[in-house]
């Protein structure tokens, strides 16, 4: 079973992703700024799957010297990483002119440069052991420029996703292409500690467990893109790309 590196793991979607990884025979390269989080969660693997391998390390995915140590250690321990899951991710923002430009900057950073770091610290690994899987973490809200507080934060995730299609473009027709998959994936309104202020009032929120099994079995499938879950969001993503800007606001 591949080996697969999860950043931002202490919490939300990326502890999730680690625990059903687990039940599904993988072996974990878990990083975050939390470690005790970390500690916990390995505590919880080893409980319920005492044989899988899982190796934690401390990383703040906005230190890029930082990021390049970490994943090239992860790759030393495990002899090769097979999959690389992009999901460290900041929530924070207001709208542009409002005198918050700490928040969105901090946003930017670490949605966007703190992902060419990871996106390139990965891709180091795969190009030298000729294959490998990234997966992008994007967000439904990159698929249009969003308001207020989300200006920023959806700005980021549609740059993460490029990053990861001109990837797959580059690839493309090339030996290398068949041996790297490149899965861009899209979600939606997923129960996490990063919306836990909003979870009561969103539409169309899906629980924790539910969406990131949406998630693990888009990236087990090694699909190229996709929203998840797929229901409502598949459908929706029409919507959100193609409606008149008066229509869509209506329903934002």
């Amino acid at each position: 079973m591949p080996t697969i590196l999860i950043t931002g793991a202490s919490s939300g979607l990326g502890a999730e992703m680690a625990r059903q990884f687990a039940a599904k025979g993988h072996d974990l390269a878990l990083c975050a700024r939390r470690v005790e989080r970390l500690e916990e969660l390995r505590d919880e693997i080893a409980a319920a799957h005492p044989e899988r391998r899982v190796v934690l390390r401390a990383l703040d995915v906005t230190d890029d010297e930082q990021v390049f140590e970490v994943f090239r250690a992860f790759r030393a321990d495990f002899g090769t990483l097979d999959r690389v899951i992009v999901n460290a991710g900041l929530g924070k923002g207001a709208a542009l002119g409002t005198g918050r430009f700490d928040a969105n900057r901090e946003t930017a950073m670490t949605n966007f440069v703190a992902a060419l770091a990871q996106t390139e610290a990965a891709m180091e690994i795969f190009r030298d052991q000729e294959h490998g899987h990234l997966v992008m973490v994007s967000s439904m809200s990159a698929l249009r420029g969003m308001p207020k507080s989300m200006t920023t934060y959806a700005a980021t995730k549609a740059g993460a996703a490029m990053l990861a299609e001109g990837i797959r473009n580059e690839l493309y027709g090339k030996p290398l292409g068949k041996r790297l998959k490149v899965t861009v994936l899209y979600p939606g309104y997923i129960a996490s500690e990063m919306n836990d202020a909003v979870a009561d009032k969103a539409l169309l929120m899906t629980s924790t467990e539910k969406g990131v099994r949406s998630m693990v079995s888009a990236i087990e499938k090694q699909v190229a893109d996709a929203c998840v879950p797929a229901l409502p969001w598949a459908p929706l993503s029409l919507l959100m790309k193609h409606a008149p800007l008066p229509v869509l606001k209506r329903l934002m």
